[in-house]
Parts: C-alpha cells; sequence; structure tokens
C-alpha cells in the first residue's frame, strides 16, 4: 500500500484541528478580558467612582480630573452649575459689594469664595470642596446642633465673608450647592477624599514669635499680598486677599485660629506651593500665622454664643470664653500644648485645633 506524503500540503487534518480550536479560545479570552475591561469602567462611572476604577492605587486621581463647567456640556454650562462656579469665583459682583441688586449685597468685604478654596476649590489641602456636600448633615461645634451645607455656606459669609447670610432657598444658594455638588460627582458616596480639609503639621511648643513672623512675611508673603497686608487686585477682584485691615476675614473665621492658618499656610503658601513640596518649615508657617492673626481685622458680633458647649471650642480660638482658665493671649498665640493637655485629662477631649 502506498503511503501518501502529506508533509507538503500542509498540517495533517487532526493538526488543522488543533490550531483552529486553540484560535479560538485564544480569541475567546481577548474578547472576555475587553467585556470584563467595559463592564469594570462601567460600573465605575455608574457608581459615582468615576476614574477611580482605573486609578486605584493613587489616593489623589479625583483632583486630576476638569471641574470647569465651561469646558463640560451644554447642559452643565447653562445649569446652575455655572453660575454657582461664577459666584465662587466672583463673589463680590454676585452677592458682594458690587452686586446690582442692593438686597444681594450680603458679603462685606470684597474676597471671593476661590481666595481661599483655592484652584475653584479643587486643590488637596486647602479646605477643597470636592465630595463637601455627601460630608452634609453634620454636627457643627460652632452651633452645637446638626447643620445642612447652606448652614455651612452662611456661616462663611458671617465670618470669612464678614456678611449677612443668603436665603438657603434663593438662586444664588442654589446654585452654590449645585456647583459643590457636581466638584463631588465622582467623589465616594461618604465625601470621603484623599487631601480633604488641611495639611497636618506637627505644633511647636512654644509661644509664636511675632518677630520671625513679621520677617517671614516680609520674605515669603509680602510681594503678592504686600507689605500692608491689603493684598493685589485685578479689576475688581482680588488675585491674592487682604490678609488683615477691613476687606479680611473677622475675628470669627477659622481662619483666625493660629493653628488652622499655619495649617492652610503649610500646604499652600507661598503660591504655587504644593503638599508634595511645602516650602515652609512648621516653625515658619506657625510664626507667620501667628503674625497675620494679631494684625486689626474685622469683629464679628455675639462671638459668645459660639460654641454653646465650650469643652468643644478649639483651643486656638481667639476670642472669649472657654471652659478652661488659661489666658486670652496663651489661645492666640500659643503654647497649644498645655491647654490640649488640661482638656484631654479635665474632659477626656483630644484637641487638634
Amino acid at each position: 500500500m502506498k503511503k501518501t506524503d502529506n508533509s507538503k500540503n500542509g498540517p495533517i487534518p487532526n493538526m488543522q484541528y488543533g490550531l483552529q480550536k486553540l484560535k479560538g479560545i485564544v480569541a475567546l479570552f481577548f474578547s472576555a478580558i475587553c467585556t470584563l475591561s467595559l463592564i469594570i469602567v462601567y460600573f465605575g462611572l455608574q457608581g459615582g467612582h468615576g476614574p477611580n476604577a482605573g486609578l486605584p492605587s493613587d489616593p489623589y486621581w479625583i483632583y486630576t480630573l476638569d471641574y470647569t463647567p465651561n469646558n463640560s456640556n451644554l447642559d452643565v454650562r447653562d445649569s446652575l452649575v455655572a453660575f454657582g462656579f461664577s459666584i465662587f469665583k466672583e463673589t463680590p459682583q454676585h452677592i458682594g459689594p458690587l452686586a446690582n441688586e442692593e438686597g444681594l449685597r450680603l458679603s462685606g468685604n470684597m474676597l471671593s469664595c476661590s481666595n481661599c478654596h483655592l484652584d475653584q476649590g479643587t486643590k488637596p489641602y486647602s479646605a477643597p470642596l470636592i465630595g463637601v456636600v455627601q460630608r452634609f448633615p453634620q454636627y457643627r461645634g460652632r452651633e452645637h446642633r446638626m447643620g445642612t451645607i447652606e448652614d455651612r455656606i452662611n456661616g462663611c459669609m458671617e465670618r470669612s465673608m464678614n456678611g449677612k447670610m443668603m436665603s438657603p432657598n434663593g438662586k444664588e444658594m442654589r446654585s452654590l450647592v449645585a456647583y459643590l455638588t457636581w466638584l463631588g460627582r465622582y467623589a465616594p458616596k461618604d465625601g470621603q477624599v484623599a487631601g480633604k480639609g488641611f495639611m497636618e503639621f506637627t505644633i511647636p511648643d512654644r509661644p509664636v514669635n511675632t518677630l520671625k513672623g513679621g520677617e517671614i512675611y516680609g520674605m515669603q508673603c509680602a510681594k503678592c499680598h504686600r507689605p500692608d497686608g491689603q493684598g493685589l487686585k485685578s479689576g475688581n477682584t482680588y488675585i491674592y486677599p487682604p490678609l488683615w485691615g477691613p476687606h479680611s476675614y473677622n475675628n470669627g473665621a477659622g481662619m483666625a485660629r493660629v493653628l488652622t492658618a499655619a495649617r492652610f499656610i503649610k500646604g499652600n503658601m507661598p503660591f504655587g506651593t504644593t503638599y508634595e513640596n511645602p516650602l515652609l518649615s512648621d516653625d515658619e508657617a506657625y510664626d507667620v500665622a501667628g503674625y497675620i492673626n494679631q494684625q486689626n481685622r474685622p469683629t464679628k458680633l455675639d462671638l459668645e454664643k459660639d460654641f454653646p458647649d465650650l469643652k468643644r471650642k478649639p483651643v486656638s480660638s481667639p476670642y472669649p470664653p472657654y471652659a478652661d482658665n488659661f489666658p486670652i493671649e496663651q489661645h492666640q498665640m500659643g503654647p497649644y500644648a498645655p491647654m490640649m493637655e488640661y482638656y484631654l485629662k479635665t474632659y477626656n477631649i483630644k484637641k487638634t485645633k
């Protein structure tokens, strides 16, 4: 019987079948991988976590997104979100001294929200507002009750903006809340994101040295905020805000506390500083914060009504009354360690600011 030589005519039938089967398995495998990837991305976006599905190893991924409403779709550009964004950037023109309607002249200085919440509320460790709406309602020690996001905004209006409250149902308030809600569209449901609040630092165990603080201010701050602390404008908008005087925050604002101001300064100042590469040391941030807050600024009325439970009052609050016998100068200038130790021993409350 004559043998057939198939070596010149390609693989034998069994080998052909095996190769086809292998190709099918490989194709099925890659198809499954692509499908799974699409499912992960889809459900990541639908679940409100957005790009987090693609950047699980970077806790600061959320700050890399574009939060400018004008760069979004038409629905966003024409919505309350865009108006809230405009209020945030140009507060005096909408709800301040430059507002067309007298009834909307609510803020008492020329600051904008973006002067403190940098990059329109999207810079880590500058009290960013990404996810803030999800964190409300929350207990507020200053009022000793649960508060809404509208309450918190009005707290800024009365203190940082040295003005009056907005109507919680007015277009301006609804627009600001819409903008903040839009900022948090990719934040977790609990609003807890890396970089919220201010940068931590080690509190020096000594009083503020205002002489050194003044020197640091002259070297690192005066170029932008001016030697007299009155800031620098472009038209009617402050590029660099006044740090004291009639157009700055009043003494009831959170930034009037040395420890709060020092944390903000450490992670953000001089302008352009980031949390990855702070320029000032803890001691320098502490001293310059104390120097700034020892300057004259507006006084808020009825401060004695703050913190009905005085034990919850921050030890660096610059105004009385207090739940301790330490002098007001120490609350304003430190050292803070003895006061923190007192609250821990006496009230079992751990103070951080």
